[in-house]
């Protein structure tokens, strides 16, 4: 399963990539929407239920037309609103309760597929509370198609924040031990194509070898598509899974502007430089062991 990630500041921007993911063939069962505004979530399920007759299929909820929302009251941060045949996997492992009369009125249909299971859904929300917490909104698109994934990013980079004109360096990355740190240099892009999955296949194989402790130094990225902010996430959720982190470090002008501007900052453990990120890296480690 691959992952594109576009973030908006509007819900007419959000709204507008939806109905171009629509038009390029993007299945509508890929596609998840997530906010924590209320007005915002009725209004853009209503605005897709007029475009495409019922957004994500035909079932009748508070928004005549938006199937498969979620809503999740989340302690010590409060609601976000799913809107998609995933959302209620991506958001059911808060143990939300739809307590609000917006939440009982909102419908699901029981026999639309969910494009991921619930648990990897669920590491996958807990990254973007981050980003929503800022005010922004995300689009979410999951498949198991490669040419999906292609639409979809096009359409993602073009009207979501951050992402700057594609460039034509190639993906390369070399990996290194330093002090017990697997540190990943990597340059050129992260996107659509060779260079999502090359980040892939290299981080697998670290975990592979039992990895825990990786670096991906970014100092000589120069550019980052929607495709790669997924598979970052999905690195990042990869390596915790199995005990680890991964961190970034050294980060290029054009990749800490993408993070700045996305709320990704607020995401990822972001070093300044690489011996910042080695001490860190040791540091923590010496905490845990009471050393």
């Amino acid at each position: 399963m691959e992952t594109a990630i576009g973030i908006f500041d509007s819900r007419e921007h959000a709204e507008q990539a939806v109905k171009a993911l629509i038009d390029n063939h993007v299945p509508q069962e890929s596609i998840i929407f997530l906010t924590r505004s209320e007005s915002e979530a009725m209004n853009f399920g209503k605005g897709l239920g007029q475009y495409v007759g019922g957004f994500m299929g035909g079932a009748v909820g508070v928004t005549a037309g938006c199937v498969g929302a979620a809503l999740a009251l989340i302690p010590g941060f409060g609601q976000v609103f799913a809107l998609g045949v995933g959302g209620a996997a991506l958001l059911g492992f808060l143990g939300s309760q739809a307590g609000s009369a917006l939440g009982e009125k909102i419908a699901q249909d029981p026999d639309k597929p969910s494009p991921t299971s619930a648990e990897k859904s669920a590491e996958e929300a807990e990254h973007f509370l981050e980003v929503l917490k800022s005010g922004r909104s995300l689009i979410v698109v999951q498949s198991e198609f490669h040419e999906v994934l292609g639409a979809a990013s096009g359409v993602l980079d073009r009207l979501g924040l951050g992402i700057q004109t594609p460039t034509a360096s190639k993906s390369q990355y070399t990996t290194r031990e330093v002090e017990g740190v697997s540190v990943v240099d990597l340059r050129g892009k992260i996107a659509f194509g060779a260079g999502n999955t090359l980040l892939r296949e290299t981080v697998a194989r670290l975990i592979a070898v039992g990895s825990t402790k990786v670096l991906l130094n970014l100092k000589e990225v120069d550019f980052i598509d929607s495709s790669g902010i997924g598979e970052l996430v999905r690195c990042h959720m990869a390596i915790r899974k199995q005990g680890g982190q991964m961190k970034l470090a050294s980060l290029s002008p054009v990749v800490n502007g993408l993070l700045v501007a996305t709320s990704l900052n607020k995401v990822f453990v972001v070093e300044r430089d690489e011996a910042s990120a080695i001490q860190s890296f040791t540091a923590a480690g010496l905490a845990a062991s009471g050393t």
